[in-house]
């Protein structure tokens, strides 16, 4: 089943129940409906009154989130302006990471988010995370909440904090920017410290040296033999091996033209191999003058090395592994970063520290992976985007101090409109290049 049958599918079911909920009149006090969205609301929001308790930690916590919301928000606007430009003299075909389903952030959908528990629950998290900012920081600002819930539209799209609108209003300045800035302060928080935790638990991991057979080269002896990958080799001419080192010791007293017989274990099953050794490819090591079964391993010790090298990039390490579910499941895995993110074959190889290790590990990449997007996301400043929100506030403020209050909302217009108009052009640029392409080529 492709990508677009499965959101048909999708689609299907979501307006059916809708339809039902709806036509019935179920669950009136908790269910309502924004046209197709479905929105799942509760009242019972009084528990968020404890946290007035913090209100002077808090209310630092959030200060000095604006100020990072800050300095995301121009980060995001400045990759925006540079990216344009450069889209239009460089834009790229609609494949790939370009590809039109890539745009959604649905998973199964989108070619970099596998439906895993680790991602719904990830995602979820990081809808809640994000909500509960804006309600704590309503009730330590005295603004009260009426309610909330959960949107839906096919998958959970986001979720909500209802204030009294009228508390909202009479709320001015910094009290205002820091209820709006907690949803994205909590977010970029929660998930560097979800990345920070997946670095400590995958460096208690124990590489191990078993010879893995991660893939084989066509045209040579492994490949010719049908030695599938993600196999262990666990004898060669009935002498057991268990390590890379001794493979390769025992594979030194070959020579080209020779047979030897390989046996090797693939999800429980053991399988033996005749080959007939070839030479050295000469891109490989041409001077070595023994025998050749053209397989390549899968080095555990050199990707837990590599997994720690972007862990020394500090605060940049989180922004690097945005890039992974792309390289992971778009680009070939180049960078062996997958097991990071989903059940592989390669767990194998690695001794693990306590049960449900790489689950654990799974739910702290995607928790830390949505959050970090969704508040970069959020940060920019767009109406109706939090970031949005609060550049509206700041420069509502700044023009009234100065009694400019009448040319506030023109600024606020004109900034929100040029970023909207640059986000656009990023995303749609190579449809619309491709369409006129196919338009040009057609007539």
């Amino acid at each position: 089943m492709n990508w677009l049958q499965i959101l048909l599918l999708l689609v299907a079911a979501y307006l059916l129940i809708a339809y039902y909920i709806r036509e019935r009149g179920l669950f009136k006090d908790h269910v309502m409906f924004f046209g197709p969205i479905l929105a799942i609301k509760t009242e019972r929001v009084g528990f968020f009154d404890w946290f007035q308790k913090f209100r002077r930690p808090l209310r630092v916590y959030a200060t000095f989130g604006v100020l990072l919301v800050v300095v995301v928000s121009a980060f995001m606007t400045l990759a925006l302006l540079l990216a344009v430009p450069q889209y239009l003299v460089h834009t790229p075909e609609p494949t790939g990471i370009y590809d039109p389903r890539n745009l959604l952030a649905i998973p199964g959908v989108n070619q970099a988010i596998p439906i895993t528990a680790a991602v719904v629950l990830g995602l979820l998290l990081t809808i809640v995370i994000h909500e509960f900012g804006h309600a704590i920081l309503a009730r330590v600002e005295d603004m009260r909440v009426k309610s909330m819930g959960l949107l839906i539209a096919v998958v959970p799209i986001g979720a909500f904090v209802e204030p009294e609108e009228e508390d909202v209003e009479a709320a001015k300045g910094m009290p205002k920017i820091r209820m709006f800035g907690a949803g994205i302060t909590n977010n970029i928080v929660f998930g560097l410290a979800c990345f920070a935790a997946m670095f400590l638990l995958v460096g208690m991991a124990t590489p191990l040296a078993v010879p893995l057979v991660q893939g084989v080269y066509q045209d040579y002896p492994a490949a010719d033999a049908g030695i599938p990958g993600y196999s262990i080799i666990t004898s060669i001419n009935g002498v057991p091996v268990a390590s890379q080192e001794e493979v390769s010791a025992a594979m030194e007293e070959t020579r080209p033209g020779e047979t030897v017989t390989l046996t090797a274990e693939k999800d429980g099953v053991e399988s033996t191999y005749t080959l007939t050794l070839d030479e050295w490819p000469e891109a490989l090591g041409s001077d070595r003058d023994s025998g050749f079964m053209g397989v390549y391993y899968y080095n555990a010790p050199a990707v837990k090395e590599h997994i720690g090298n972007i862990a020394d990039l500090g605060l940049l390490a989180p922004l690097y592994l945005t890039i992974a579910p792309i390289d992971a499941f778009i680009q070939s895995n180049s960078q062996q970063l997958g097991i990071l993110l989903t059940d592989t074959p390669e767990q194998i190889a690695w001794e693990e520290p306590f049960p449900l290790f790489w689950g654990t590990v799974h739910l702290l990449f995607w928790t830390g992976w949505f959050n970090l997007l969704v508040g970069m996301f959020n940060a920019i400043p767009i109406v109706p985007l939090d970031g949005g929100y609060m550049m509206k506030e700041g420069v509502e403020r700044f023009f009234e101090r100065r009694g400019w209050s009448q040319y506030a909302q023109r600024v606020v217009a004109s900034i929100s409109g040029f970023v909207t108009v640059m986000l656009i052009l990023l995303i749609t640029m190579p449809m619309i290049v491709a369409a006129l392409r196919f338009v040009m080529t057609m007539g």
